[in-house]
């Protein structure tokens, strides 16, 4: 792929085929992290740096739009120059620059898609506009061989898709959530049950302790690809009713949302593979940090599936994705004005 610099004639080329080492520094805030990486070559990482704001949010019980994007004001040129010193590198020893556009928080988003395209226009470099799902899926390059083709299973807070990816530019969306994504599922209920923000970890932990049938939940009868967790919290906030404000057996219901969930989840990801021949299975987002998903999901390698899962520091938010999903040119915006967006 080229990129031309922005000031200058100079034609950069980025990617695999560029016959030369690529170094691409990007920046993530689209929620309430502020990361900065640089990545060689979309797979190896000389440096990253995460500002995380869950301190900050924990008291009100989640993130806060407007105190989000302060903080990333607050933070964004301290992870952007200790990003250059963790790889002892300067601005003109960068092929590229890249920001992420969208989907996330407005506010947010616009600080560091505004970072970006400044370093690349005060440095004349190639920006690269770059989608924060597709990143998602990138960080499975990280620190591997994984190549396309494969199916991948995105798991987030705001996002639960089947995606059959072709190639590194090419992916279709088979299906995905009509209404809670999963995280937001997670979330929904650990505050049901009364655990502090963020709940989906501290549920996860829970879960390990319980019994994963001590509570029948339904699954959605949702069809294709397509899925539906509205239904399942429902059915945990009448099984928290009906014991009348005595002790709940927390652990045991942690356990049983979880075993469901994690069940739906590798049923229709299972039919894919199978109903489109596919032997390489990936999964990405905050949520494939999770045991009993990530467990069940590599569980299919007995049935002789390839699996692969990024490091946990890759799931959440982080710029390294970023930065390999620009290298690798998956679906990234090339116009230095182009503009942030809430959702897909």
């Amino acid at each position: 792929m080229d990129k031309k610099c922005l000031f200058s004639e100079n034609i950069v080329k980025i990617g695999p085929e560029s016959g030369y080492d690529n170094y691409i520094m990007a920046i993530e805030s689209s929620c309430d992290e502020t990361a900065c990486a640089i990545v060689k070559n979309g797979r190896e990482v000389i440096a990253n740096v995460v500002a995380s704001q869950i301190k900050t949010h924990e008291k009100f019980g989640g993130v806060i739009p407007e105190i989000a994007a302060r903080e990333h004001l607050d933070s964004i040129n301290i992870v952007v120059q200790e990003a250059f010193e963790q790889a002892n590198m300067n601005p003109q020893d960068i092929t590229a620059f890249a920001g992420t556009v969208g989907p996330g928080l407005v506010g947010c988003l616009l600080v560091g898609l505004n970072a970006a395209k400044t370093l690349a226009l005060v440095h004349d470099k190639p920006f690269i506009g770059v989608n924060h799902l597709n990143a998602h899926l990138c960080a499975n390059y990280i620190d591997t061989d994984v190549k396309p083709p494969f199916m991948a299973l995105l798991v987030s807070g705001g996002h639960t898709q089947i995606i059959d990816v072709e190639s590194y530019s090419k992916q279709t969306i088979l299906g995905e959530t009509i209404d809670d994504a999963v995280g937001e599922a997670y979330d929904k209920v650990a505050r049901l049950i009364g655990l502090p923000y963020p709940g989906g970890p501290r549920l996860d932990k829970l879960a390990q302790l319980g019994n994963p049938l001590a509570f029948e939940l339904p699954i959605s009868k949702v069809g294709g690809y397509d899925f539906s967790f509205s239904g399942l919290k429902t059915a945990v906030l009448r099984l928290v009713k009906s014991f009348n404000g005595q002790e709940l057996p927390t652990n045991d219901i942690c356990a049983s949302f979880q075993e469901c969930v994690s069940k739906t989840l590798v049923k229709k990801l299972k039919k894919a593979v199978e109903e489109r021949g596919y032997k390489q299975i990936v999964i990405a987002g905050g949520v494939a940090a999770n045991s009993e998903i990530r467990r069940k999901v590599f569980e299919l390698e007995k049935e002789g599936y390839k699996v692969n899962a990024p490091a946990m520091k890759y799931c959440t938010d982080n710029a390294s994705m970023v930065a390999s999903c620009a290298y690798f040119n998956t679906n990234t915006f090339d116009d230095i004005d182009v503009e942030v967006f809430s959702r897909v």
